[in-house]
């Protein structure tokens, strides 16, 4: 029994704190308390590693005295051997390492206030008095001691240096473009007077562009009167011939007759193409886009056509499968017509072929010719307005060169391409390429603008004429009347009424779109027909050719024939209003 005075009865071993009561119990705990303390080991050895081995300095300091450790990064930026050194020359902080003492009592007294600061810049004093910059993070470690910190230490020496270099730079490119200033504000005074100057030339110009867009809206302005008033008298010529040419003439007055036509003719393409050039020119020709049943079309130029060939005694073939587009069936009938009249013009023998193929991505309407042929290098110049490149003499009535320009403008209007290839002597191939998505599914049966002729009879079809010019009255009347019409002349709306309370009921309404008064046919047509309390078949026919007057007619469901009036097309176009009633 121990007494207790030995003195193992009254004090504790290692044993005794871990909780060891006895030899045995020691002995099964110590593996583990072993390989405990060998990780903490390896612990400490990487902390240890990474300390002595990092890039930036690291440092333990009281800020009242010196360091506490160090590592060598820390020892290299401020000069030193080895931290040992380090440590030993700077024992206080605030007046051997820091140049500033008041920079170091700030950042003190924002540790103090609130534990820790990052990336503050300052200055360090080297182991030579010569400055390095630094960042410092520090963070204040109470735990330790009241002023303990650990910090890390950044050099910033190289970005420091470079931002100075810029700085340096700044004042310097400043310091420049003061000199700069300065020049430019000694040349201002000439530049003011270059600039007056300036002005008065741009005030010039000013004036100029008022006066050509004055005289573009004069030259409109011509354009709609030659579109109206001087085509007027040229339909009532035509239409007058037209008449005389149904007429029984001796073979001389015939001649004559025909003659005068070819010219009446020749001056009203002249003035038509010289009006679309225009038009085309200055970008006001929308295309007007509609379904169209292109066969119908094509068929309808090639009764057209037909009489031109039978009169030359040439060949005419047509191949038209059945398809529909969404095109403007206006400007795509006056692509092919010119095409086809080009054809015609320089084909003294052989023939002409309208022909539509499919293509892989395209629809070609393909217009073939045995004429004179091109000239390779002359190929791109046959679209240019006024070139006449075809020898003289190549057969036909010589144009002046725009109908191959206007083709070229209508393509490229609506969104197609053109193409031509040519074999002097042996002829032509000229190729309208529509590309698929303007082609549509459904197979429309849609009355084409190039109608053809209808060489049947009109015997006791009443026809209303409205139109307040007198030649042109009797010049239809005496085509109408020509091809077995019975023809009521109206000079306006209130004369055309006033034959209706006499008791006409008329089978066709033909009106001219512009009346006296600022009167239109269009009010003309709808008068009879709430007179009659029956839409009587109507068209108009005028020389108004804007694309305001087709957008008109069009949403008014009226047919339209610009003027000139063409016969053959007249008299399609009657057939197509009698038809119902006939």
């Amino acid at each position: 029994m121990k007494k207790p005075s030995d003195p193992t009865s009254t004090g504790y071993d290692i044993g005794d704190l871990l909780g060891l009561s006895s030899q045995s119990a020691r002995k099964s705990y110590y593996p583990a308390l072993q390989e405990r303390l060998e990780e903490l080991e390896q612990e400490r050895n990487r902390y240890k590693w990474l300390f002595e081995n990092a890039l930036h300095g690291i440092f333990q300091a009281n800020l009242r005295g010196g360091f506490l450790a160090c590592n060598p990064a820390m020892a290299r930026i401020c000069g030193y051997d080895n931290p040992e050194q380090l440590q030993k020359k700077v024992i206080r902080l605030r007046e051997q390492l820091f140049c500033s003492a008041a920079e170091f009592d700030q950042l003190r007294q924002e540790l103090l206030d609130h534990g820790s600061l990052s990336a503050r810049e300052t200055r360090l004093r080297r182991a030579d008095q010569t400055p390095v910059y630094v960042a410092l993070t520090m963070l204040r470690r109470p735990d330790l001691g009241p002023e303990v910190v650990e910090t890390f230490v950044a050099d910033i020496t190289e970005r420091v240096q470079a931002r100075q270099k810029l700085e340096q730079l700044n004042a310097e490119l400043e310091k420049r473009v003061e000199e700069r200033t300065e020049a430019l504000q000694n040349v201002n005074v000439d530049l003011r007077y270059q600039i007056e100057e300036r002005e008065k030339v741009e005030q010039e110009l000013k004036v100029a562009v008022n006066a050509a867009k004055e005289a573009n809206r004069s030259k409109d302005k011509y354009l709609a009167a030659a579109s109206h008033d001087l085509l007027q008298p040229l339909n009532a010529a035509r239409l007058m011939i037209s008449a005389l040419q149904d007429s029984q003439l001796p073979e001389a007055e015939n001649r004559m007759v025909h003659q005068v036509h070819r010219a009446l003719e020749g001056a009203e393409d002249l003035l038509a193409d010289l009006l679309d050039i225009s038009k085309l020119d200055q970008q006001a020709m929308k295309p007007d886009l509609t379904c169209l049943n292109l066969a119908a079309m094509l068929k309808g130029l090639g009764e057209e056509f037909e009489a031109v060939a039978t009169n030359a005694g040439l060949q005419f073939r047509l191949r038209v499968p059945p398809v529909s587009l969404r095109t403007d069936p206006r400007m795509l009938a006056r692509i092919v017509r010119n095409l086809l009249s080009n054809a015609f013009r320089y084909t003294r023998e052989g023939g002409v072929m309208l022909s539509v193929r499919q293509r892989r991505d395209r629809l070609a309407i393909e217009i073939w010719d045995t004429g004179v042929g091109i000239e390779a290098h002359k190929l791109q110049d046959i679209f240019t307005e006024f070139h006449q490149l075809l020898p003289q003499g190549t057969g036909g009535r010589q144009g002046v060169g725009l109908g191959l320009a206007i083709v070229e403008r209508m393509v490229r209007v609506l969104g197609y391409g053109i193409r031509v290839t040519s074999r002097p002597g042996r002829g032509s191939r000229f190729e309208v390429s529509i590309p698929l998505e303007h082609r549509v599914n459904e197979a429309w049966r849609s009355q084409s603008p190039a109608g053809g002729a209808t060489h049947g009879n009109f015997d006791g079809l009443a026809v209303l004429v409205v139109d307040n010019e007198p030649a042109v009255l009797e010049s239809m009347a005496a085509l109408l009347e020509g091809w077995g019409c019975e023809v009521f002349p109206a000079d306006g709306e209130s004369s055309a009424l006033d034959m209706l309370s006499e008791g006409l009921v008329p089978d066709v309404i033909l009106a001219d779109f512009h009346l006296d008064n600022n009167a239109t046919g269009c009010e003309a047509v709808y008068a009879v027909r709430r007179a009659l309390d029956h839409d009587v078949p109507a068209a108009i026919i005028t020389a108004d050719r804007s694309d305001e007057v087709r957008t008109l007619l069009r949403a008014q469901y009226l047919p339209i024939l610009n003027k000139p009036v063409k016969p053959n097309r007249l008299r399609a176009l009657l057939a197509s209003l009698a038809a119902p009633s006939t």
